[in-house]
């Protein structure tokens, strides 16, 4: 069986690879592997900060006004040592529908907030919440 890898000599025809080749060509199926792993995991990185950077920096100022105002009794403030709520700062940026419908109709202790805050009031707190205070 030939192998095609460069700087891979096989051996000649009816004699079995060496121990030494067939290492080389586990660690080459090794780094073609980590290297599709690190790609994959910087394109994620750059999707996550992305989402980040596309919040105005007024929505999310308004995002942690609001906050202050409503949600940090239960949440704490910035979001620091939340009083047995939900830790906010984990919550995951890919769940918008998610954190708006909790939001908007409450969940668990949580009061309803849709009557209270206007949709664009909704959205500021998303804006802080996935872009605002995190863990140290």
């Amino acid at each position: 069986m030939r192998d095609s890898s460069p700087g891979f000599r096989s051996a000649p025809s009816g004699l079995q690879a060496t121990g030494v080749q067939r290492t080389y060509r586990k660690s080459g199926l090794a780094q073609v592997r980590v290297l599709v792993i690190a790609v994959l995991a910087h394109a994620l990185l750059c999707a996550a900060s992305a989402a980040h950077e596309s919040f105005p920096p007024g929505q999310i100022r308004v995002g942690a006004e609001i906050f202050a105002r409503n949600c940090s009794p239960c949440h704490g403030p910035r979001m620091q040592e939340p009083e047995g709520a939900f830790d906010l700062r984990t919550f995951p940026p890919d769940q918008h529908a998610r954190f708006v419908n909790s939001v908007s109709h409450g969940k668990n202790q949580m009061p309803p907030w849709a009557g209270l805050l206007k949709p664009e009031e909704i959205e500021a707190l998303w804006a802080y919440v996935v872009a605002g205070e995190k863990r140290d």
